[in-house]
């Protein structure tokens, strides 16, 4: 069920959490800023369209060029492995829509459930696809790269590109 968030009528929510999880991800966020934090080391990056990006988003992001779905924005969010502050809270890539993207939206929906976040600005025709809790992170990072591995498959075995 999708529905306009209260905090900014222009953005629409696509996946569907129940009260319950929305609390917890409250409790999380507050146990999160309330929580010391210990830099364990520096967030790895690397270079990749000019750009550098989380390596834990990589190679997700180059089956998102292979398929031919444009990224604008992406970050694989804080955690206390490596850089716990000075990052999106959450990991998230944004993407400007397409029928590709909606194709892939529809399958991490399926896949990712209750992990993934999905929000759509109609105003500027683009998706923000985010992990649902802060200590899932790592695992959107893995969980979108074998969604979009998936589609690299399903796409090489219907002979596209």
């Amino acid at each position: 069920m999708a529905y306009i968030s209260h905090s900014d009528e222009s953005e629409v929510i696509l996946s569907s959490h129940n009260e319950r999880r929305w609390k917890r991800r409250d409790e999380e966020l507050s146990g999160w800023a309330a929580a010391p934090k210990r830099r364990v080391r520096a967030k790895q990056t690397l270079c990749f369209g000019g750009a550098d990006v989380d390596a834990e988003l990589l190679p997700a992001l180059t089956m998102f060029k292979r398929l031919g779905i444009e990224t604008e924005f992406s970050c694989a969010g804080v955690s206390l492995l490596d850089e716990p502050e000075e990052h999106s809270l959450y990991a998230y890539i944004t993407f400007p829509a397409s029928a590709r993207m909606e194709a892939f939206v529809s399958l991490a929906m399926k896949r990712m459930k209750h992990r993934l976040l999905v929000t759509y600005e109609p105003g500027r025709r683009r998706y923000d696809l985010s992990s649902f809790y802060i200590r899932h992170n790592r695992s959107f990072c893995l969980l979108v790269e074998s969604c979009a591995r998936a589609m690299l498959e399903n796409a090489a075995e219907a002979g596209h590109p």
